[in-house]
């Protein structure tokens, strides 16, 4: 049987998982490539360290040079995350001659045009299945296995952290501190969590799942996001006497055909929906299509062995010549014209979920609901709680359909209200 060189660019978590398919289940991946994917060399920071898997006399290295410059290796798996040296090395790889397996979501977002490019130029290819919700083969599905359809919409839960911490706080009523503490000590969050927690990681994904799901050309910093890490536990127990779960949802909508929709926020989910029913730290992706329907997909989007069997199986197509057909075909991150442009965000339609708090006396109710209307916002229900504070209350308000314009401009106008404390809060609804 032939035998195709592999080299592997980063041995973490993720690397090792892969080395650990090849060499353990060798014979599985040769009877799915039709060869032997033999891990010729291993590239690591430092080579002393303790690995999560034994690796044969040799294969072990320092020095990235071995891999790129390596004349028999043919397809290098890139595990470096962040944007430098990740991106110079992975340009270096493809002027090797060599095709290259990624799971850096980050990199693909921010430099994606220019890898393509660069790929198609040297007659390369770049596979990233692993770069988005881990285990879960949507990539591949968007962009091959979905080409008979008009995709209409994505809805994704793309962040295990964020989902992990929502899980927590409805099952157990801890508040979003608490929870995060306990995800970076079960090893869920980073020390510092920020990129998680304020919607940015889910918007890198987003803009790779629109550009290949409707062909759109966004910079992911440009996708309205707001993340959970301001969410009170409050709104999360109001949600729930309504039937409504909290998940921080990566959302594209196509509309009219040409106009894309995207955003990351907290959202009120039915409960009882797929979505809602999402737990712990796995990822989901609801994705509608004109011919197909709706279809759902839900696994782990993280961890060694789910990251690295996408990465593998990412692997074995390229081997194969797959990816080197989708990648000529697709022409991913072009220079053809864009299939979709951006809406307004402004013009967004949808339902919202409004918490106010409000002084407790007579009249209240009404100041609001004519600021609602002056902004052609209906209410659709209506409650009231009282609070520690015997002189305050909480309205909570759910909306008919309106825009994200209407929705914002009219909680601007309610904070200035005399009877208003604080800023309203305010997230989408989805049913």
């Amino acid at each position: 049987m032939e035998k195709t060189k592999v080299g592997i660019i980063g041995l973490g978590t993720v690397g090792s998982g892969v080395a650990r398919i090849l060499l353990d289940h060798g014979d599985r991946t040769a009877r799915h490539a039709g060869r032997i994917l033999w891990l010729e060399k291993a590239v690591v920071r430092n080579i002393k360290k303790p690995r999560y898997c034994e690796l044969p006399a040799g294969v072990l290295t320092d020095d990235v040079d071995e891999v790129i410059n390596h004349p028999e290796i043919e397809v290098v798996v890139h595990l470096v995350g962040g944007l430098e040296p990740a991106r110079t090395q992975m340009l270096r790889c493809l002027e090797a001659g060599k095709d290259v397996v990624t799971a850096n979501k980050a990199l693909i977002a921010e430099h994606g045009p220019e890898l393509c490019d660069r790929a198609r130029e040297l007659g390369r290819s770049i596979a990233f299945e692993a770069s988005v919700a881990g285990g879960i083969p949507i990539i591949t599905n968007l962009s091959q296995c979905l080409n008979a359809n008009e995709i209409d919409s994505i809805a994704g839960i793309l962040n295990g952290t964020t989902n992990f911490i929502l899980t927590k706080m409805h099952q157990e009523g801890a508040s979003y501190a608490a929870v995060l503490a306990e995800a970076q000590r079960l090893g869920y969050a980073e020390a510092d969590p920020t990129f998680d927690v304020n919607g940015s990681d889910a918007a890198q994904k987003l803009a790779i799942l629109a550009h290949l799901a409707f062909g759109a050309r966004v910079d992911w910093k440009d996708i309205p996001r707001t993340g959970i890490d301001k969410l009170d536990l409050v709104d999360v127990r109001y949600a729930q006497k309504m039937g409504y779960t909290i998940k921080l949802l990566a959302v594209a909508e196509l509309y009219e055909g040409h106009e894309l929709e995207l955003h990351v926020t907290p959202t009120l989910v039915k409960e009882g929906s797929p979505l809602a029913e999402v737990s712990g730290p796995f990822n989901a992706i609801r994705v509608v299509g004109d011919a197909v329907g709706p279809l759902f997909f839900h696994g782990q989007g993280a961890g060694q062995m789910p990251t690295a069997s996408a990465v593998v199986a990412d692997l074995i197509d390229t081997c194969v010549g797959r990816t080197a057909l989708t990648f000529k075909t697709l022409e991913l991150w072009s220079n053809r014209p864009a299939r979709v442009s951006s809406a307004d965000y402004a013009e967004a339609e949808g339902r919202f979920y409004l918490r106010v708090s409000v002084d407790d006396k007579p009249g209240v109710l009404a100041q609001i609901a004519t600021v609602l209307g002056n902004h052609d916002i209906s209410i659709a229900a209506f409650l009231q709680h009282e609070v520690e504070d015997a002189s305050a209350a909480n309205m909570v308000i759910m909306t008919h359909e309106t825009t994200e314009g209407a929705a914002a401009k009219a909680c601007a106008i309610i904070s200035t209200l005399p009877c208003v404390r604080g800023e309203p809060v305010r997230m989408w609804v989805r049913d």
